[in-house]
């Protein structure tokens, strides 16, 4: 399960908005679709095309650490054939030897170096994507919120919530009233056009790359 689908689970757990029970008469109750709303609020793409930026950097810097180390590994193979070599001088051999083993160090010393440094900015974007769709999650619940008393609800019910068993918690509820397409419209007024998502496509962070990638 993804970053931001425990978070949108999460918050699907406490997503149940509104006043309390109407003392009299008929129950008022709405549905929204948290996920839809999360997924279709330009500002959730904004953020993931910022964060696809930041990680192409990171793979890039990662990239041009590999291509030296490649290079220290060339080296090494030519200086092993050369030291393997009957043709050679035994002192010209442990002067060959003596060089490789700098390099050999050198190499190591460098990939140590790559993994810590691919390990600990994937960790930072990690952090920071959390608390950014975490901000987004949080606005898009206030709205909710918003709404319910705008509209004296009683009970708004998160329709995408799935039990553990990923059940819906909701599989039916009589007289209710969906307020997920007035919401997403409220959120997306001011979006600009290249910020809106691909319609049938949902944002969602890619998988930080394995500190040995």
């Amino acid at each position: 399960m993804t970053i931001i689908r425990r978070i949108t689970a999460l918050v699907a757990a406490t997503a149940l908005c509104g006043a309390a029970a109407a003392q009299e008469g008929k129950l008022k109750i709405a549905t929204v679709d948290m996920q839809q709303l999360f997924k279709e609020y330009h500002r959730t793409n904004e953020a993931q095309k910022e964060i696809n930026v930041e990680r192409a950097k990171i793979q890039k810097d990662n990239n041009e650490r590999l291509d030296r180390i490649r290079q220290l590994d060339t080296e090494l193979q030519t200086m092993r054939k050369q030291f393997e070599d009957p043709s050679i001088a035994d002192s010209k051999k442990q002067t060959v030897f003596n060089e490789w083993n700098v390099k050999q160090q050198e190499g190591i010393a460098l990939d140590r170096e790559r993994r810590e440094f691919l390990q600990r900015r994937n960790q930072g974007l990690n952090e920071k994507m959390v608390q950014r769709m975490k901000g987004i999650l949080e606005e898009i619940r206030k709205l909710v919120e918003e709404k319910a008393k705008g509209e004296d609800f009683d009970y708004v019910f998160d329709k995408s919530g799935l039990s553990t068993s990923q059940v819906p918690f909701f599989l039916y509820t009589k007289d209710a009233t969906d307020i997920t397409a007035v919401l997403l419209k409220e959120l997306n007024k001011d979006a600009p056009a290249e910020s809106k998502p691909t319609e049938g496509e949902a944002p969602a962070p890619e998988p930080a790359p394995a500190p040995g990638e």
